[in-house]
């Protein structure tokens, strides 16, 4: 292991470490009775933690899914402090600061040909009217919570409120029926969808309309106050509770009905932990069936049975100890955290196959303390490096600007810190008590002793299960692993031929190819439906929502943040530049802004007022507020000076997630390059925000978390140039990971993020494991010592990516996007993981001769 000041060997912390580890071996093989409790009465003592998980479960999707920080956010408070809402007397949907308290209904034509706009759709739109402003919620009628206009409730449509309750006048109405723009009723692109209307130019908003194939009611409730939130949140509560019965009860025929309501993305999310419970009792039976499978051998003294099954009991907890020690030190549990348990379990137990596979290379006939200890000292320091850098890689991950994120990050780092203590004390003392066993050749299972000559008189059924303790008495140790014998006579032999290293090259420039070709085709963002399960009824709202209401997005708020002197001509001028500029965008419909000021400047020129200089222009201001009243909640007038106003565009064709990004970032530049001092502000903005930062904060993570590995890998590998391998494997392995994301329709948003952080530890362990081998190997020549590493750690590599693979496999079978994108990522991760670790690396290892040089 060992080596002088001779080539490029740097063991100074390697060696003092194995010297360390060596002596632990030898201390729990001599005593492994205290190694094998105190993990246990730790455990006990720190799951009482697990009695506060339910008050500090925090699964708020705005504050754990939005960047901590963001912009929006600053600009929502200071939008809610120029203008204050007013739900219960002037309630306005556009002037909302936040996405309001509601339910909401699309309903769209039965048939896709049919229109909604007819008797028979409208009676029963009316009918559904009814039965919803009849519902009574925490003993409160829908008229005591709704949101007022003019001393009325808020109109859930504006068709609805114009054909009032005769469903005929609808025919009545439709010949002047106008898209989007309508006389009756303002702007109806946000209630009215899958509309045709008469041809005619793009700037004539107000084209006669043919058929429309959906509809959007929205019932609004008030927030004015706490009292009026809870109030509007117990109403929302019976609404959901009893709208499927309402809906059977209607039996409607010429309409389909999805519903959802301002709470219902949060409910739906918050079901999903309960999702993971029964899965994590499978993938707990599977792994300790895989692990004891795959340890099991047909010696019954020398089968490694308990090792298998306490391996995954360690794993457990692990998880138990990390879990409690954190809920008692108040840490939020977020429920991506749930994703931590299956993701310990494959990797303790992947530590646990490398420890075993050591044990079994040492001497039979030296004591339990000598093999224990020569156990350590081959194992140890592979079990470190893999574990220090999956540490890291989480506990990198809590500098990002998303809680939901950091959470995960701290419960799964610190549960690798409990993983790798109880791996080094528990299992082995699990290990030496089972090696003490095999000592005094005693059966796995009856723990008799038993003969270990075959008896032939006794029949095959009796030497198969009552005779065993055999070794290979040539080299002292147990009987070569099957496997292991696979990679030594033919797997390796296999890999280091000439024709093999050049269609390996090949394969490897095809991944790396279409790796890089994928990552430009990654897209950003997580889509909201995404937080709820497949079979949840928000779905289908979010669907014909996107279906027929995509045309017309946000309308946005444009803020004048500062008193400016709108009576100077020069600032109105420059005021106006900027919002033509706005108005521009591709993103923007010019014709369907609204701006109080053009209004002013029109009623000051018909009525011939002077509104050129301060004290004119702030006393007529009465007169526009007579003329249009919703304009007085747009201009914060306070001791006679308008300290702020707000003015409002339309955005368009804003469809995608690089849309809203666009959108975003070319609205906030515009602003900020405006003479006057412009904000811009939507609820919506809230979540665009994670797209500034989502691909800046993984770039950061991955670079910083792959100088921490390469630290640790030249610290503790004692080759530097077999570091930077172990390095390339990180980025490749990324690389891949990242590309194939897009070919497995999964964004790069916060969920995916957590996957990456995952990606930078995974890469390591299988690569680390083989480099450190190879490095390692007192074999001449390159090829022999490609072989050599694969011998000794090719087996527990493939046994603990399927050890992995098993521990999130049911995942695949989860209807909540946040376990499926899990197990798309950790399966990427271990599948080329293990292909850099068993094809990639070895081969490239033989192709530079001075890493195996001492």
């Amino acid at each position: 292991m060992g080596g002088g000041g001779k080539g490029c060997r740097t063991d100074c912390v390697e060696r003092p470490l194995s010297r360390a580890l060596r002596g632990l071996g030898g201390l729990v093989g001599a005593h492994p009775w205290p190694f094998l409790l105190l993990p246990m009465a730790l455990s006990a003592m720190l799951g009482v933690g697990f009695m506060y998980l339910t008050s500090l479960e925090s699964n708020d999707i705005e504050a754990q899914f939005t960047p901590r920080g963001g912009p929006a956010k600053a600009e929502r408070r200071l939008v809610q402090e120029s203008f204050p809402t007013r739900d219960s007397e002037r309630f306005s949907f556009p002037r909302l600061t936040t996405e309001g308290a509601f339910a909401s209904f699309v309903v769209v034509a039965t048939e896709p040909s049919h229109t909604l706009l007819t008797r028979a759709a409208f009676a029963e739109l009316l009918a559904l009217d009814a039965a919803v402003q009849g519902l009574r919620g925490g003993g409160r009628p829908y008229s005591q919570v709704c949101a007022r206009r003019q001393g009325a409730c808020s109109s859930p449509n504006p068709l609805l409120s114009a054909v009032g309750n005769d469903p005929a006048r609808i025919e009545a109405l439709l010949p002047g029926l106008t898209f989007p723009l309508w006389s009756m009723g303002g702007f109806l692109g946000s209630f009215l969808g899958g509309v045709t209307v008469e041809p005619g130019p793009a700037e004539d908003q107000r084209r006669p309309v043919r058929a429309a194939r959906a509809l959007h009611l929205f019932y609004f409730l008030q927030e004015d106050d706490p009292a009026k939130r809870e109030a509007s949140s117990e109403w929302l509560q019976t609404f959901l509770q009893r709208i499927p019965d309402v809906l059977a009860r209607l039996n409607l025929t010429t309409v389909r009905v999805a519903y959802f309501t301002s709470i219902s993305r949060q409910e739906e999310f918050e079901k999903n932990g309960k999702e993971v419970v029964p899965l994590f009792s499978i993938t707990y039976f599977l792994t300790i069936f895989f692990s004891v499978i795959s340890c099991t051998r047909l010696d019954c003294v020398r089968t490694k049975v308990w090792a298998a099954a306490f391996g995954v009991l360690s794993s457990g907890l692990a998880v138990l100890s990390s879990f409690g020690l954190l809920l008692f030190c108040g840490v939020p549990f977020v429920i991506t955290a749930a994703n931590a348990p299956f993701l310990i379990l494959g990797v303790g137990v992947d530590d646990m196959f490398i420890l075993v596979s050591c044990w079994q290379k040492t001497k039979v006939k030296d004591t339990v303390r000598d093999r224990m200890a020569d156990t350590y000292t081959e194992a140890a320091v592979s079990v470190t490096i893999t574990t220090l850098t999956d540490i890291l890689a989480f506990y990198i991950g809590i500098a990002t600007s998303f809680p939901s994120i950091q959470a995960f990050c701290i419960y799964t780092g610190t549960a690798f810190v409990f993983c790798y203590i109880y791996n080094l004390t528990f299992i082995g003392a699990v290990l030496a008590l089972n090696g003490r066993r095999e000592e005094s050749n005693r059966h796995w299972l009856t723990f008799m002793k038993v003969p270990t000559e075959t008896e032939h008189s006794r029949g095959s059924a009796y030497n198969v299960c009552c005779v065993g303790g055999s070794y290979d008495e040539t080299t002292g140790s147990e009987l070569e692993h099957p496997m292991n014998g696979f990679f030594r006579k033919h797997f390796g032999p296999f890999l280091v031929h000439t024709w093999t290293k050049v269609f390996v090259v090949i394969l490897y420039l095809g991944y790396l190819g279409s790796s890089i070709y994928g990552c430009t085709q990654v897209k950003e963002g997580i889509d909201l439906r995404n937080l709820a399960s497949d079979n949840s009824y928000v779905v289908q709202y979010y669907d014909w929502t996107d279906e027929y209401f995509k045309e017309y997005g946000p309308r946005v708020m444009v803020i004048v943040t500062e008193s400016i002197p709108y009576w100077n001509s020069a600032v109105r001028a420059d005021l106006e530049n900027c919002m033509e500029l706005i108005e521009n965008l591709t993103y923007v419909d010019k014709y369907l802004s609204e701006s109080w000021l053009r209004l002013y400047i029109m009623i000051a020129n018909r009525m011939s007022l002077n509104i050129d200089d301060r004290s004119s222009f702030i006393d007529n201001l009465s007169t526009l507020f007579r003329v249009d009243p919703d304009s007085q909640w747009d201009v914060n007038f306070t001791d006679q000076k308008i300290s702020a106003s707000r003015f409002f565009i339309q955005t368009v064709n804003v469809t995608s997630a690089v849309d809203e990004r666009n959108l975003l970032e070319q609205l906030r530049g515009l602003a900020a390059d405006c003479k006057i001092p412009l904000m811009v502000y939507h609820p919506a903005f809230i979540y665009f925000d994670q797209y500034l930062v989502i691909a800046q904060n993984t770039i950061q993570n991955v670079v910083i978390a792959s100088g921490a590995m390469l630290l640790i890998s030249l610290l503790l590998i004692p080759n530097p140039l077999c570091s930077l391998w172990v390095t390339f494997a990180i980025a490749s392995v990324i690389v891949g990971v990242t590309g194939f994301m897009a070919f497995w329709d999964v964004n790069l948003d916060s969920i995916s993020m957590i996957n990456l952080v995952i990606c930078i530890g995974f890469s390591v362990d299988f690569s680390a494991h083989i480099s450190y081998a190879f490095v390692s190997s007192e074999k001449p020549s390159m090829n022999g010592k490609a072989v050599d590493a694969l011998y000794h750690l090719g087996y527990p590599v493939v046994q603990g990516a399927v050890s992995t693979i098993v521990g999130v496999a049911v995942l695949s079978v989860a209807t909540t996007y946040i376990f499926r994108t899990f197990f798309k990522i950790m399966f990427l991760v271990i599948l080329f993981g293990a292909v850099h670790g068993l094809i990639f690396i070895p081969v490239f290892l033989t192709f530079f001769g001075f890493c195996g040089k001492l």
